[in-house]
């Protein structure tokens, strides 16, 4: 085991190292039109948030964050960078859009080129870096559940910087965006009811609204239309970003996906009384129980649900995996998945998913949006994943034709339609496209929507939710596809160029302050290494407790992707309490390599600290 990856080595002082200037083609937002630099923002506490707004993981860091972010909003400044992964996310209005979309209240540096991520060394969303008021990086961590050490930290820096006078405490930066006045805003999700009228996810607003079979007048909304967890009546209940929407088998009641609460809420269409189902309105973690009373399990991030088999099957985007809630005994369990991001097919105890945003249900399929790898895949009676559509976390684009070869951009949603065949939100295209399974083809059904995240069959028409219009969108199904020209694309990431041969691995992990690796119950840590193509990994796949391996790469694969996750849990490192508060840190990275004699021969990945290989800019 490499010791100096697992534990903070003793040093008279913490490493310092310059931080590189922020620099974003895109601009700033939230500032009110100002362009800010680090010398302007020297004295304060700079954050650095490092997100993609496909990431749920980023979503998860901008919820850890708001707490933070209103206890120290004298001192610390957080910036999001925000550095894309899909085409689309690099479109300027698109930043603009998911900047409201899910409530940043801080500054936002749009930089759809990665010039500051290629600055900062960064190899994965979401990175948090933190620079202290002298302008110097102290610390960086990938991936969730660092804010308890990130606030240490900041607690540590205000004391030290108020003590040499380099504290410069005052208003931030931040300029809130005056708001809009439509009937929805950001619309995540719709549901024909029994009335005829539909149910929308209102989901920036924090509540569901009904409209009229028009689609346009409204009858009633439901929730406060603030971020919160409340059960009650219309007038009383609290969501926090519901998403996800089915008619329950009773026909007089809904189940909704409230995805940043981690919990699934029953709407009683008759009283307007919300319930909750399912979920603490805790994020569940690695550990966490993955079966049991539904009250009593954690959930994550929840973005769809759909009656399947006499169960509400739930899309659980936060943790790649399928779960399913009986609501015969009030159960909730995993139903597939494996927690690993990917594309898998296979038993759903060994499949990987990626996000999977969107489902739908017919009497044998249980369809899947399946985001993150621009996948259109499904569920069979027996429980076995299989794949229509994608090939893998980092192709997209806007292909149609024989479904292997075809493409998609980040879809949210899917819809079957009569015929057997599918409709699907193609979010990141703007379109609407429709797999045949009896021929395998993949067409355009509809293009110049804004962001189609779900959509909804009436007779003969198909209702659209544009999420990015705030509106629903009724289209009539057309005998013929649109024609589109086709696109491909790879994620805009450079490739890592490293050796053929041996490449050591190392994934730096320094327990925050005032905390030791957990080990009361064995191994604290825990790595797993696969590839794409299995090919590339001659030896070094797999599981292991040791945060550094070596890997040998074949010399005869030129490029491929290493799928690296780690995981580390600490406590707090105090002999007088007998109950220490535990943490578990974890993050995956794919991490595109080129195969070169003159690349690197090791690949340093920082879930927590600083990496010792890094040069020490302070003087």
């Amino acid at each position: 085991m490499n010791d100096a990856a697992l534990v903070p080595a003793p040093a008279p002082r913490r490493a310092r190292v310059r931080a590189p200037e922020l620099v974003g083609k895109g601009g700033w937002l939230n500032t009110g039109g100002k362009q800010y630099s680090l010398a302007d923002l020297r004295g304060r506490i700079v954050i650095l948030d490092f997100w993609t707004f496909c990431c749920i993981n980023c979503l998860h860091v901008l919820d850890e964050l708001r707490e933070l972010e209103e206890k120290h909003r004298d001192t610390v400044v957080i910036i999001g960078v925000h550095s894309p992964k899909f085409v689309h996310e690099a479109e300027h209005q698109a930043v603009v859009d998911a900047v409201e979309r899910y409530g940043v209240e801080h500054p936002v540096l749009d930089d759809p080129e990665l010039a500051t991520w290629k600055q900062y060394a960064v190899r994965a969303w979401p990175t948090l870096v933190v620079i202290d008021p002298e302008g110097y990086v102290v610390a960086q961590h990938a991936g969730e559940g660092h804010a308890h050490a990130i606030e240490r930290l900041v607690a540590e820096l205000e004391a030290e910087h108020e003590a040499k006078g380099t504290l410069r405490r005052g208003d931030g930066p931040y300029v809130a965006p005056e708001p809009q006045p439509t009937s929805l805003r950001f619309p995540g999700k719709a549901l024909l009811l029994p009335s005829g009228n539909f149910l929308v996810s209102d989901t920036t607003r924090h509540q569901l609204v009904e409209l009229e079979a028009d689609g346009e007048t409204v009858v009633r909304r439901i929730g406060t239309g603030g971020r919160g967890f409340a059960d009650g009546s219309a007038e009383e209940a609290c969501f926090s970003e519901p998403q996800g929407l089915a008619l329950l088998e009773d026909g007089a009641s809904v189940v909704v996906a409230d995805t940043v609460n981690h919990a699934l809420r029953r709407l009683d269409l008759g009283t307007g009384e919300v319930t909750t189902l399912a979920g603490t309105g805790k994020q569940w973690w690695q550990g966490s129980p993955t079966s049991g009373p539904a009250r009593e399990v954690d959930l994550s991030s929840p973005w769809d649900v759909a009656v399947f088999g006499g169960k509400v099957w739930i899309a659980m985007a936060g943790v790649h995996q399928l779960w399913a809630y009986d609501p015969a005994d009030g159960t909730v369990a995993v139903a597939a998945g494996t927690t690993n991001e990917g594309l898998v097919d296979g038993p759903g105890a060994e499949a990987w998913f990626a996000q999977p945003s969107g489902l739908a249900a017919t009497a044998d399929r249980l369809w899947l949006a399946d985001s993150e790898t621009s996948a259109l895949r499904w569920v069979d009676l027996d429980g076995s994943v299989h794949t229509a559509v994608g090939t893998g976390l980092f192709d997209f684009g806007h292909r149609d034709g024989a479904a292997e070869q075809a493409l998609l951009q980040h879809p949210l949603g899917v819809t079957a339609l009569p015929d057997g065949s599918v409709a699907v939100a193609d979010t990141y295209n703007h379109a609407l496209r429709r797999y045949d399974p009896a021929t395998g083809e993949v067409t355009t059904l509809a293009t110049d929507l804004r962001e189609p995240s779900d959509a909804v069959l009436v007779g003969e028409d198909i209702v659209v939710v544009e999420s990015a219009r705030h509106r629903l969108t009724r289209l009539r199904l057309p005998e013929e596809a649109v024609r589109v020209e086709s696109v491909a694309h790879r994620t805009q990431r450079a490739a890592t160029e490293v050796v053929p041969g041996a490449l050591r691995l190392d994934v730096i992990f320094q327990a925050p302050a005032g905390q030791k690796l957990d080990t009361r119950y064995g191994p604290s840590t825990r790595l797993l290494v696969s590839s794409t193509p299995p090919e590339l990994l001659l030896k070094g796949e797999g599981a292991d407790t040791d945060l550094a391996r070596t890997l040998e790469l074949n010399p005869e694969v030129t490029e491929g992707v290493l799928h690296v996750s780690a995981m580390a849990a600490s406590c707090d490192d105090d002999p007088a309490n007998e109950y220490p508060a535990c943490h578990v840190h974890q993050q995956d990275w794919g991490v595109p390599v080129r195969l070169t004699e003159g690349g690197a021969d090791r690949l340093p990945l920082v879930l927590a600290g600083m990496d010792e290989g890094q040069p020490d800019s302070t003087s």
